[in-house]
């Protein structure tokens, strides 16, 4: 059952999201260590980017990892790891060797090869499992896509040893891409997904229906997921129970 946690606004979803966040980092680091954190890019999850760097982390044992990015240069305004750089990186003192930015500028095809090489060499006991990550910070599209797998899209069916993959048709621009497989995002120890805004209401309410490709959100191990929303992104239930 997906745990989900309602918020007034944009800004406590960020406030809620960075402690809980923090939180689940410092377990991890207790019980094993090394935590292995993904992020993705999006509006939502800035904010509590920046809040997060203000958490009293040990960021030295962190590995950074990233759910997905587009195909375009580190500086570049549309980069998720600018993003993260801007806000995260900003910070947090992560150690530059434990920061694993998708190379974007790679293209496609090569970037996924490499980034599924680096992960896999990390984030795996052996090199026949698949990279287990202990968080990935996920938002939602209000068509219901999760880091770059989007509605119906063939990387949905990549099957149960893909790692990383190359999008050449996002029907969201850029249309190249690279992004984490489902798989790797169903064998998280953990999923936090965020969501504000109205516009993101009808995703989140179609995320928690039956499990569906045409809402790649809906794909996700539930037991595992948590979403933190605004009042205005809440299931409609919710919203019409106050």
């Amino acid at each position: 059952m997906t745990r989900l946690t309602t918020c007034a606004d944009a800004e406590a979803v960020a406030v809620r999201a960075a402690a809980d966040i923090a939180r689940h980092l410092q377990r991890v680091r207790t019980e094993r260590g090394t935590v292995h954190l993904a992020l993705s890019g999006g509006t939502t999850p800035k904010r509590a980017y920046e809040l997060l760097a203000d958490e009293p982390i040990d960021w030295s044992r962190v590995e950074l990892w990233f759910a997905d990015e587009r195909c375009v240069g580190p500086e570049d305004e549309e980069s998720n790891y600018r993003l993260a750089s801007d806000t995260l990186l900003r910070g947090a003192p992560i150690p530059a060797e434990q920061i694993h930015r998708m190379q974007g500028e790679l293209g496609p095809e090569e970037g996924a090869r490499r980034y599924a090489l680096e992960l896999s060499q990390h984030a795996t006991a052996s090199a026949e499992e698949l990279p287990v990550l202990d968080l990935i910070v996920l938002g939602i599209g209000p068509d219901g896509h999760v880091a770059s797998l989007f509605p119906g899209a063939a990387t949905l069916d990549a099957g149960e040893h893909a790692v990383c993959l190359g999008v050449s048709d996002s029907p969201k621009p850029p249309p190249e891409r690279i992004t984490l497989s489902l798989a790797v995002l169903r064998a998280a120890g953990r999923c936090v997904l965020l969501a504000t805004g109205a516009g993101k209401s009808d995703a989140v309410n179609a995320m928690l229906a039956e499990p569906s490709r045409h809402v790649p959100a809906s794909l996700l191990r539930r037991e595992r997921l948590t979403a933190i929303v605004d009042d205005a992104a809440s299931p409609n239930s919710i919203r019409g129970g106050r």
